[in-house]
């Protein structure tokens, strides 16, 4: 018969062999609004899982395998909140990180706060995340709202154009870059006023009143910050009633393939875009990134690639240098992280959680019947963001 001491033994065999595998391996969350917005983050999927496949080939985290959970918002923030629940709860994820329209990830930052779990921010952009509604278990990868506005608004300054207009839709991503761009650019051109806005609901853009109402209002120039399907359909009818004979355009992402690639030969030439010339950038290190992508996936990579690769090679760099994967080491190691990615060396800093990622400027054009990038640079992020000042005046003491 056995004894109890033997039973003892050997029911601590079989726990110490059930939670093996659990301990030799590293869960993060995902969340991200696959099946609203796919044209930005299929890509974005792929990119990480390319990261991915690259750390597990060079044996993980300290000989520990990275495991993603990835769920899918809908595009809404109940949602999202509810997935952050159940990868935390239920899977037992170290952090989070995703998100994609600026509203979910402000409720994905608030549960962060509320629960005192790292999110990295990957694709919101509004400037609360990091500022406003900023805290410290929230950080932000891709340039901010205010950093893209302020990168065209010392182009838009160079302009001669006095009288200007503005579209955008109408939720926090907007309305954070009108903001930004129409004070950014005032202090630049005291010359400059703004004579009229549109706000057109999310992806329900009523494009004949939109563009009626804006050549109405007589502007010199435009800023745009329309994305996706309301872009498109601002475009063609703006191009149908002449909006844009005789103005310059200054857009917000519109040089990110994954809005210019749908318009064609239909695109806008000469509007001055942030965005991403892929097959052009010839550095060292986004050569390795756009040949591996290529390789990889068969195609080439779109700003959702290359934002989704570099938030998991940034999560690699947390994770290889933390010392414990409790949530106040990871957020005390992220702070003031430095680590290098596609576009070079990246920085999150301390003060705010803002990466010092940059992104292209350039201007749009048709090439060959096909929308491209031309006279772009890169604009380092760490050059278009305010003085820690004014950070402080803006971000409330964690």
């Amino acid at each position: 018969m056995w004894s109890r001491r033997a039973l003892s033994a050997l029911a601590l065999v079989v726990t110490l062999a059930t939670a093996a595998p659990a301990a030799a391996e590293i869960r993060i969350g995902e969340i991200n609004s696959y099946s609203r917005i796919p044209a930005f983050t299929e890509p974005y999927r792929r990119g990480w899982q390319l990261a991915l496949e690259e750390i597990e080939a060079q044996g993980g985290i300290r000989g520990q395998r990275l495991v993603v959970i990835d769920r899918d918002d809908a595009g809404k923030p109940a949602n999202a909140v509810r997935l952050a629940e159940e990868l935390v709860r239920g899977e037992g994820v170290v952090l989070l990180m995703g998100g994609f329209f600026s509203h979910v990830g402000l409720a994905l930052s608030d549960f962060a706060r509320r629960n005192r779990i790292l999110y990295l921010a990957t694709e919101p952009l509004s400037d609360a995340l990091v500022w406003s509604k900023g805290h410290r278990y929230t950080f932000r990868l891709r340039p901010s709202t205010w950093m893209q506005a302020h990168m065209l608004a010392v182009e838009a300054a160079k302009l001669p154009a006095t009288r200007w207009a503005t579209i955008a839709p109408n939720y926090a991503y907007g309305r954070d870059a009108v903001a930004a761009f129409r004070s950014i650019l005032e202090e630049l051109r005291p010359d400059v006023v703004f004579v009229g806005e549109q706000w057109p609901p999310l992806f329900k853009i009523d494009a004949g009143v939109v563009v009626r109402a804006l050549s109405a209002a007589e502007p010199e120039a435009i800023f745009n910050v329309t994305f996706g399907s309301d872009l498109a359909e601002f475009v063609r009818e703006g191009r149908l009633r002449g909006l844009f004979e005789g103005r310059t355009v200054v857009s917000l992402l519109t040089g990110e393939p994954e809005y210019f690639e749908p318009l064609g030969a239909e695109a806008p030439s000469g509007w001055i875009v942030t965005g991403y010339p892929r097959a052009q950038v010839d550095t060292p290190a986004h050569r390795r990134f756009r040949e591996a992508y290529v390789r990889r996936w068969g195609e080439e990579p779109y700003m959702g690639s290359l934002v989704g690769y570099t938030a998991m090679k940034a999560v690699a760099a947390l994770l290889e240098r933390a010392p414990a994967y409790d949530s106040e080491t990871l957020v005390d190691t992220l702070e003031g992280l430095e680590f290098d990615s596609p576009v070079g060396p990246i920085r999150f800093r301390a003060i705010d959680h803002q990466s010092t990622m940059g992104t292209w400027v350039g201007r749009l054009a048709v090439v060959d019947g096909k929308p491209t990038m031309v006279d772009w640079r890169y604009a380092d992020g760490a050059d278009h963001l305010p003085p820690d000042e004014v950070v402080r005046r803006l971000r409330p003491a964690d």
